[in-house]
């Protein structure tokens, strides 16, 4: 049977009012990482509303929608909580009420990502309306928590403790229109020195940890910053684009871009403020590119002159998560967010693609002042980590990105998703999982995958 591309079309137009009403709903209720719970109760009554088959939560808090009864499920993913909104005097309007008008809707979260959240409620809603749940599948959606704080954590737990596996999910992550296929890795790492305190007055007799730090993270950003020639000292991330570097994966890193490492945090131990300091620690981001792996990327720490110097003094690790959820629930795990890329013509790609294509043509869509967007190509990849690293990353379960939105309003302030997105993603969701052609899967969608660590992790 042919879809008819129209009639999904209007379905969604359709429900563009209550798609709007139930977005600025959720961002009425601050949902920050751990603290989901109200948002949590307003999307299982918006699912109950729309005559969802079942809806639960599960023990971690994730809140999953359930429409048709087949044996095989595809999911599609929203992570519900938010980043805080920071100095609030960068923010226009109140973050939690905001406002909309005829083409935005305006408020923390909007496009990072409950957005995502209602296109795709409203899209299993399509389904049903118009009997297009495919035969002998399941549609799962998914209000996923704590992704701003561990990405993918959530999604450990749906695949570990509730025992789901989906064909495929999409990631309902903002793509600027675009198809996303992957996105670059990363890690949190931190770097402990130890010092000696001694009186402020005679800093000789100490060993001051904060200036051994300062070495540390000038080579750091070194590390970041630099070139690759062979005089190089430190050589730049950047040589993993390059083929002498990185001869099995340096096209990949070239499509997903270059990894980067900053300093995201200090910390220090001193007896008062009249001694030297005797431990200084940082956090140090790292977005990793296809060819890194997780224990190459510590060794390029401990591999520092800075770190070599101080020797037993510096101890580099990787941090553990470990913040108990809304439920109380702690699944702790290790910050670590494998790198990953769809081969293109994967069949839950081309689902997504050719349900584009049916619906609106092969170009990116968006609102004007989004149009330099439409120059990049439809199928893309994020700049940002999403839930991916864990469903396909870690356990190589198909995954693909197609989400209302802008990358550039996450975590900014005065926050906008555009209310055009929002209708056609849902118009997407419902076309996609009938176009997905189950006789052209392949044992192996990766392109690239950096895999998981020797860390038994359940």
């Amino acid at each position: 049977m042919a879809l008819d591309f129209q009639k999904i079309n209007e379905a969604a137009e359709n429900y563009r009012a209550d798609m709007a009403a139930f977005l600025r709903a959720m961002i009425s209720h601050p949902s920050e990482s751990c603290e989901e719970k109200e948002v949590v109760a307003c999307i299982k009554a918006e699912m109950e509303k729309l005559n969802f088959d079942k809806v639960e939560v599960d023990g971690l808090g994730n809140v999953i929608g359930w429409m048709g009864d087949g044996e095989k499920i595809i999911a599609i993913d929203s992570h519900i909580d938010t980043v805080g909104i920071g100095n609030i005097d960068n923010w226009e309007q109140d973050p939690y009420k905001g406002y909309e008008t005829d083409e935005i809707i305006y408020g923390r979260g909007g496009s990072d990502q409950e957005g995502g959240m209602a296109s795709a409620v409203y899209g299993a809603k399509i389904m049903k309306d118009l009997d297009l749940i495919p035969e002998g599948y399941k549609i799962m959606i998914v209000g996923s928590v704590q992704e701003e704080d561990c990405d993918g954590m959530c999604w450990q737990y749906i695949y570990n403790k509730d025992k789901i596996v989906p064909e495929f999910v999409i990631s309902t992550e903002p793509t600027d229109g675009g198809i996303y296929r992957g996105h670059r890795g990363r890690m949190e790492i931190r770097v402990d020195v130890k010092g000696v305190s001694c009186h402020g007055s005679a800093p000789e007799r100490g060993d001051n940890a904060i200036y051994k730090m300062a070495d540390i993270i000038a080579d750091v950003r070194a590390l970041n910053n630099n070139g690759c020639d062979e005089s190089t000292d430190i050589k730049g991330l950047v040589k993993m684009l390059s083929p002498k570097y990185n001869p099995e994966h340096y096209e990949d890193a070239q499509f997903l871009g270059r990894g980067t490492c900053t300093v995201s945090q200090i910390f220090y131990t001193s007896p008062s403020r009249c001694a030297v300091a005797d431990s200084c620690a940082i956090s140090i981001d790292r977005r990793m590119t296809a060819g890194e792996t997780w224990d190459s990327c510590l060794d390029e720490i401990r591999a520092l002159p800075s770190v070599q110097k101080y020797g037993d003094d510096v101890k580099v690790s990787m941090y553990m998560y470990d913040r108990p959820s809304w439920t109380g629930e702690v699944y702790e795990t290790e910050c670590y967010f494998p790198t990953w890329i769809n081969k293109e013509n994967a069949a839950h790609v081309q689902a997504l693609v050719d349900a584009h294509k049916g619906l609106f043509g092969d170009k990116r869509m968006g609102p004007d002042s989004t149009k330099e967007l439409r120059n990049r190509p439809l199928i893309d990849k994020w700049t940002f980590s999403t839930n991916g690293v864990a469903i396909q990353g870690r356990y190589g379960i198909p995954c693909v990105g197609f989400g209302p939105g802008a990358e550039s309003q996450a975590h900014a302030p005065n926050e906008i998703t555009y209310k055009d997105d929002l209708v056609r993603c849902a118009a997407v969701y419902v076309a996609a999982a009938n176009l997905y052609n189950e006789d052209n899967k392949t044992d192996d969608v990766s392109q690239f995958r950096a895999g998981k660590t020797n860390n038994d992790i359940k």
